[in-house]
């Protein structure tokens, strides 16, 4: 069984797992791996000016001979300038006359929100994007966004991961007041970047009740929390198996809990940080407080990622 979609609080239909062109393939000649995608039943396609990967997005969009209506593009404005003039070279760059989303890359590139969004609400009126969005905006960000919004934001895309899952709850609570669906990318680091962690145990588990991979297991928790999915592959046997998430059963009420309460221990640099804590006097070296630091600013750095 395929992947769905929901619909965004403007009406539009969202297909709720995408292949993405950014992280590894950035700067890339991804036409390949994007028709491979498609071939294997991805129908949303994600990218950004950011990434330079837009032209090889519409190469393969070509190449797939597939109607326009079968397929739903993301992109995202990811530099300082014009929003308008940006879409416009990107979908020259595509070969599109429209996006189905578009998105604000970065809180920081909108130097006036009222002004920017404007823009971007101009867009979709003019029907340059059919929804408009946001990606790695936190509450504060928001909040401050929707006091001035006549649109709301369809979609904020961020990283999400059981690790960072604590810290997102209120604003994954407050993107369902408001209608706003929240898309992840990043989600199998946790696993796949710093393996060892407290959250493998509890996911290695729940994949043999299932029969099914760890990667599967964490994407069935995030859309157990109502979360879109943004993945990527060079890989078609990866790619098979993302999209087989759909067909399994669904994590019990106590797995998702599982997970969650391993997420919150936090990754397993910042236990070993606190295993050196709690083995040796913490007052007693200066060593250990700069050894501390740079442990928990790898930790939130191995994390970041576009």
């Amino acid at each position: 069984m395929p992947f769905g979609t929901v619909t965004l609080n403007d009406g539009n239909e969202f297909p709720v797992i995408a292949f993405g062109t950014g992280s590894t393939m950035k700067y890339k000649d991804v036409t390949d791996y994007v028709g491979q995608a498609i071939e294997n039943g991805f129908s949303h396609i994600d990218t950004a000016q950011f990434y330079r990967t837009e032209t090889y997005v519409g190469l393969a969009i070509k190449e797939s001979g597939l109607p326009r209506s079968s397929l739903y593009i993301t992109t995202k404005f990811s530099f300082n300038g014009s929003p308008r003039q940006a879409i416009q070279q990107s979908l020259n760059k595509i070969g599109l006359s429209y996006v189905d989303l578009y998105l604000v890359h970065f809180p920081s590139l909108l130097s006036d929100f009222e002004s920017g969004w404007k823009e971007f609400e101009k867009m979709k009126k003019d029907g340059l994007t059919r929804s408009i969005g946001v990606s790695n905006f936190n509450l504060e960000n928001l909040q401050k966004l929707m006091k001035i919004a006549v649109t709301k934001p369809a979609v904020n895309q961020i990283s999400f991961h059981p690790y960072n899952y604590a810290s997102h709850k209120a604003l994954l609570e407050y993107c369902a007041k408001q209608g706003i669906t929240v898309e992840a990318y990043g989600s199998l680091n946790s696993i796949t970047r710093n393996p060892g962690g407290p959250v493998d145990a509890v996911v290695n588990a729940a994949a043999k009740r299932l029969g099914a991979t760890p990667n599967q297991v964490i994407f069935s928790w995030v859309r157990s929390k109502g979360v879109a999915i943004v993945t990527t592959s060079r890989s078609k046997e990866r790619l098979q198996e993302y999209l087989a998430v759909e067909d399994l059963p669904p994590l019990t009420a106590e797995e998702i809990a599982a997970i969650d309460d391993a997420g919150a221990k936090g990754p397993p640099s910042q236990l070993v940080v606190a295993r050196l804590v709690m083995q040796h006097k913490f007052e007693r070296s200066s060593y250990l407080v700069m050894w501390l630091v740079i442990a928990i600013v790898f930790g939130f750095a191995t994390f970041s990622m576009f």
